[in-house]
């Protein structure tokens, strides 16, 4: 018996014991149980509802949706086609993020292109920017009344130039947008594999008259396969969760079908949610699977320092750097000028004054004055209420999901070898994988019903956000924390100096870059959230659902300022930490 109780007194003297058994217990406790209620919602009659019309009963449980979801008439309309979708536009996302991404981070770290450091830092700007950015952008050049039915666009209103259907609405613009949002996830992980590359091999290829594409093929691809693979596990979730840029374009995805489907069909949607899930889980099994049989391609003579860059001509260095400045002009600084100006617009789709260039056409009604009941945006108290509603949300998600991550990365990364640490790892990242649809969905049907109702409150954000955001902080804490040798530690142990004081004095001012983007990267990601808040909470709540508010009613310059004073705000927080802390996204790439 004392034997037991020291074994225990030992094991809990150990600061990264109890913080492994804490969040192992309250991240079982919050990841599992939402799954839970989901897969329990789907079996349940809900009064007034299909699964109530079908089976006769007002309560109880049934597999009346499943049988309907998979079998009825509708079951093409309902699951199979936004199935298929869902999974065309997420495999398209990856392929497009991934050729895009990787291409440029091949350009940026092994050529002698010119405007590096311009390129590679608004290179970022999609993915720092909301998701359905590039999506609005897209309406605003490409539509037209003749093909969508909506006001003119830039072409249209410009040079008469209509657009085919295919290209205005449904997957190739959806995979396009999204594609480009998750370019830059791409680029970080190929670009710093590519930066740090062993150039030996490369070498030894070219020694014995190795064709390029061979080398290509052959060398370096497979050295880049695991950033690949993280790439696909980060970007295919997060498509197949996407609503924002489906429902912009008009295709009709597994997102979009349950936010229709939620009123009359509720047990069915919950179905809908679950494949969403099965998904995420799927992708993280596989990547799990192609890690153990990772070819291994480091070589024991040490490490080159010349990096053969490929000459790109003297013509070349310079046309490939005009024609990426144009391409990220679209994609960074167009959509800013592009929000700005339909706030100043009369009438949306209505460019007049471009061709007649006449500025008095333009108008700050929108700003300043009332419309149609509406304040202007600058004194809209419902704008500013969802700005600082907005702002509470994001800074405490930013709080509590950073510091929870940086305890679970250090505790995990002093007991690496340990099955529970790795549980606890791992439960930590699953909601990541989960599309966000799926798990506000979750937490939807967990919080908002006759036992606990935290429907519209801003607890229940900050709950669904911290479970959500953790993963951005746990990874970054871990990776730095590997990095710290434990004989740094040791020797304040030695001295007696307690664990926070470790923690605030040596462990957290060492690696403060990186637990300063396990902070800066939820809080970022929350400013921008709408899938994951659109169920937990109405319209004008928070920003993102308050420019869907707009959006409904018509008012494309309010929804347009809405976008306006997310980007500026973000970009403003992003400046001011790169300015602080001297670190960025694309450190180390071709940032610096």
């Amino acid at each position: 018996m004392v034997i037991v109780l020291n074994k225990i007194k030992t094991y809990f003297s150990k600061p990264q014991n109890i913080i492994l058994l804490l969040f192992g217990i309250v991240l079982t406790f919050t990841t599992v149980a939402p799954i839970v209620a989901i897969v329990e919602d789907t079996f349940k009659i809900h009064p007034g509802t299909i699964d109530a019309h079908l089976t006769g009963k007002a309560s109880g449980y049934s597999f009346a949706n499943y049988v309907d979801l998979f079998t009825s008439k509708l079951a093409r309309t309902n699951l199979w086609t936004p199935l298929l979708n869902t999974v065309l536009l997420a495999v398209f996302t990856c392929l497009i993020s991934i050729l895009f991404g990787g291409l440029f981070a091949f350009l940026i770290t092994r050529t002698n292109l010119k405007c590096k450091k311009y390129l590679s830092s608004i290179f970022i700007f999609p993915y720092i920017m909301p998701q359905w950015t590039l999506a609005v952008v897209w309406q605003n050049v490409f539509n037209s009344n003749a093909v969508t039915g909506t006001s003119n666009g830039l072409l249209a209103s410009l040079f008469n130039i209509t657009m085919p259907k295919w290209w205005c609405l449904g997957l190739f613009p959806s995979a396009v947008v999204l594609g480009l949002h998750y370019a830059p996830f791409a680029y970080i992980l190929i670009g710093g594999i590519f930066r740090n590359m062993d150039a030996n091999l490369e070498e030894a290829a070219t020694i014995l008259d190795t064709p390029k594409w061979k080398t290509m093929f052959r060398i370096t691809l497979p050295m880049v396969k695991p950033a690949i693979l993280s790439t696909i596990l980060l970007v295919f979730g997060s498509a197949m969760g996407s609503y924002p840029v489906p429902h912009y374009l008009g295709l009709t995805t597994l997102s979009t079908k349950y936010i229709s489907m939620n009123s009359k069909y509720t047990g069915e949607a919950s179905i809908l949610a679950i494949i969403m899930m099965i998904f995420g889980v799927a992708i993280l099994l596989m990547n799990q699977m192609s890690l153990k049989s990772r070819k291994n391609y480091t070589t024991v003579t040490g490490k080159s320092g010349q990096i053969s860059k490929i000459n790109l001509g003297k013509v070349g260095k310079y046309l490939i750097a005009v024609i990426l400045i144009v391409i990220t002009f679209f994609t960074s600084i167009f959509p800013i000028l592009s929000f700005a100006l339909e706030t100043f617009l009369p009438n949306p789709g209505d460019y007049s004054f471009l061709y007649t260039m006449d500025s008095s056409a333009l108008t700050t009604k929108w700003w300043l004055t009332d419309n149609n009941g509406q304040p202007g945006i600058l004194h809209n108290p419902l704008i500013w209420r969802a700005f600082k509603g907005t702002m509470l949300v994001a800074v405490c998600c930013a709080l509590i999901a950073g510091t929870i991550g940086t305890l679970i990365g250090y505790a995990v990364s002093k007991n690496r070898r340990s099955k529970w640490a790795n549980y606890v790892n791992g439960v930590a990242f699953l909601p990541y994988l989960m599309p966000s649809l799926a798990v506000g969905a979750a937490f939807f049907i967990l919080f908002s019903n006759d036992k606990i109702n935290l429907f519209n409150t801003y607890t229940l954000l900050i709950i669904a956000g911290v479970i959500k955001y953790i993963p951005f902080a746990s990874r970054s804490a871990l990776n730095s924390m590997l990095q710290l040798s434990g004989e740094i530690e040791e020797a304040a142990i030695i001295q007696d100096i307690p664990w926070y004081k470790r923690m605030l004095r040596i462990i957290i001012p060492i690696q403060k870059s990186s637990i300063i983007n396990g902070y800066m990267l939820p809080f970022m990601t929350c400013l921008r959230e709408l899938s994951l808040f659109l169920l937990l909470c109405t319209q004008g709540f928070i920003l993102s659902t308050t420019l869907d508010y707009f959006d409904e009613m018509g008012l494309y310059a309010f929804s347009s300022a809405i976008n306006l004073i997310l980007i500026v705000t973000i970009l403003i927080f992003n400046t001011l930490v790169n300015k602080l802390t001297g670190s960025s996204l694309d450190e180390g790439i071709g940032g610096k």
